[in-house]
């Protein structure tokens, strides 16, 4: 009974395995075609369920967030920080330049914004030292960090 047993666990586990692997790769490829040259319908339909349920993962992710898109410009930055995000709502936000050890250095932005995209422009010249900071856009309980370098 105990040999039995063993033999279908491990079979049980050579079957998940091998999913496993024809799963990953039909998100690798996005047109799979086999010896003869056709293509595979079976794995094209995984591909294609699977492309399309992360990217409504994505979509659900991203209008639950209130902050999107941040994007730090330029860098590295000489003389002025460009902080460009989405808001999903009408909210307070929080922009603070940190440093390595996320002290603040910094508090560039602390004032209601409306919804939409935001692209807000500040002034650090003669403000950092050469190096690396942080920025972290704080709105609500959300918080998100970016990292640049000032030369």
């Amino acid at each position: 009974m105990k040999l039995e047993l063993r033999k279908i666990s491990r079979y049980a586990l050579l079957n998940i395995v091998l999913l496993g692997a024809v799963f990953s790769y039909a998100q690798a490829s996005h047109s799979s075609v086999d010896t003869a040259g056709t293509r595979s319908n079976k794995v094209a339909m995984v591909a294609s369920k699977s492309r399309n349920v992360a990217k409504v993962n994505l979509l659900a992710e991203q209008s639950d967030k209130l902050i999107n898109d941040v994007k730090v410009l330029y860098n590295p930055i000489a003389g002025e920080v460009t902080v460009n995000f989405k808001l999903n709502k009408s909210n307070t936000v929080v922009i603070k330049i940190m440093d390595a050890l996320g002290n603040e250095v910094l508090n560039l932005h602390n004032s209601s914004l409306e919804a939409g995209q935001q692209s807000l422009s500040f002034d650090v010249n003669q403000k950092l030292f050469e190096g690396f900071y942080f920025v972290r856009v704080s709105s609500g309980t959300e918080s998100v960090v970016k990292r640049f370098t000032v030369r």
